[in-house]
């Protein structure tokens, strides 16, 4: 446990639990791990294995406070030591994990605006009230390379594929509407794999736009689909359920290059005749 080394720490570098454990005097376990010896607070943000929704924004990242059943409390434990660290001194870190068992470290952060409550469902699937932290890097930007992105992605594709439908249509319509956004060498908008999935299931094989089979299947047998964002993600459209539609290779083209108003208006008509009886109307309906 020493101060000098972890003012030495680089922004990227990876390290494993024990190291973690050694360098700065905290708990094994947990995603919010403080240490006295340290005055430090680690946070962990993992992407692959958590029920946590942290999400980056804007170089921002929403961090979901302490609490894995029932509702959060600001008073409770880390969270109220994260709450109150824009005037306790507490040195706080993050670490990502991308890879099973690696923590990534992304740098110091600082509380930027007040704690805000919100539901997000808990570890058995229930709704509950959590606690969101507004946090920036003290280094400025935040950058993701490339393949730990993408690992992440396929990680949560896979668990997606082995879900029911009534599962994955629950995560579909429990997701924020607006994506996190990562940087690499390009801005990257983070898609909801739980809408994405979704949104394939409910095409059934078949491009909403010129109504045909799919052109070819995987290597599994799963006809080969892209999503689109009707109202584009960089435009300010929600990644959300009413909002994403699946669509052949070519017709997907078509939308980003053609970009016409009679095929957007037809995609959302297509939408609310897939949409599950009940739902609200897809986000563009006049």
């Amino acid at each position: 446990m020493n101060i000098e080394e972890i003012g030495q720490l680089k922004v990227g570098e990876v390290l494993d639990n024990q190291q973690l454990c050694d360098l700065f005097g905290c708990s094994p376990q947990g995603g919010m791990r403080k240490s006295n010896s340290t005055n430090t607070l680690l946070l962990i943000s993992n992407h692959i294995n958590s029920i946590y929704d942290d999400r980056w924004e804007n170089d921002i990242l929403h961090y979901t406070g302490m609490g894995t059943t029932g509702d959060q409390s600001l008073d409770f434990a880390q969270n109220k030591t994260l709450a109150n660290s824009q005037t306790n001194n507490v040195k706080v870190h993050l670490f990502e994990v991308f890879r099973d068992k690696q923590y990534t470290y992304a740098g110091q952060v600082t509380l930027v605006a007040k704690p805000y409550s919100e539901y997000q469902p808990d570890q058995a699937g229930q709704s509950r009230l959590v606690y969101v932290f507004p946090l920036q890097l003290k280094s400025g930007a935040h950058f993701v390379v490339e393949e730990d992105r993408q690992h992440v992605y396929q990680i949560k594709e896979k668990r997606a594929k082995k879900l029911s439908d009534a599962e994955l249509a629950r995560r579909a319509y429990q997701s924020k509407r607006k994506t996190s956004v990562t940087k690499s060498t390009a801005t990257i908008y983070e898609r909801n794999v739980w809408v994405t999935e979704h949104a394939k299931r409910l095409a059934n094989g078949i491009c909403q736009l010129c109504i045909t089979p799919a052109p070819f299947s995987t290597p599994k047998g799963v006809p080969y689909l892209e999503t689109h964002h009707i109202h584009w993600l960089s435009r300010g459209g929600d990644d959300t359920p009413h909002n994403t539609i699946a669509l052949c290779p070519n017709c997907h083209k078509k939308m980003h290059i053609l970009d016409l108003q009679t095929d957007v208006n037809f995609l959302f008509q297509r939408l609310n005749a897939l949409l599950t009886e009940g739902d609200q109307p897809a986000e563009g309906q006049p």
